[in-house]
């Protein structure tokens, strides 16, 4: 894995249950300046099931960024979300003055060396049951 991913990924495990960053954000104190695409291609790149809170990630505008290559878990995203006290609007938006996390001093690491080790797994467990009706049932586990 590159460094500059593990920056990026050392971020994102710093944000907080209930909470979200924007890909900007997430490239700004990873170091990256501008670069928020750059978060964009390392999140996707990893597993659903890493210990990388990746769904806690969203775009500017306080929307999952979906993708036709991301096979469903734009959905699986917003779930994740939901089930950590995280709310949606009626047009899907998070409101980032509400829930967007706010770093304290040192809370959020710049140095990839600062956070070698210190993986918090996302509590969030879920399982969504599609039904042939068409319909979605959604399990939330601790």
């Amino acid at each position: 894995m590159s460094e500059i991913y593990e920056r990026i990924y050392a971020v994102v495990r710093a944000i907080p249950r209930g909470r979200v960053a924007t890909y900007g954000q997430i490239a700004q104190l990873a170091g990256l300046g501008r670069r928020a695409r750059q978060v964009g291609y390392a999140l996707f790149r990893i597993a659903p099931d890493a210990d990388v809170p990746w769904h806690r990630v969203l775009n500017a505008r306080g929307r999952v960024s979906e993708s036709p290559h991301r096979l469903g878990s734009d959905d699986y995203q917003k779930v994740l979300l939901i089930t950590e006290g995280v709310e949606f609007d009626g047009d899907g938006v998070v409101d980032l003055g509400r829930f967007l996390w706010h770093p304290r001093s040192g809370e959020a690491p710049s140095d990839p060396q600062h956070l070698s080790g210190q993986h918090s797994r996302s509590e969030a467990v879920v399982d969504i049951h599609h039904t042939d009706a068409g319909g979605t049932t959604i399990e939330h586990r601790q």
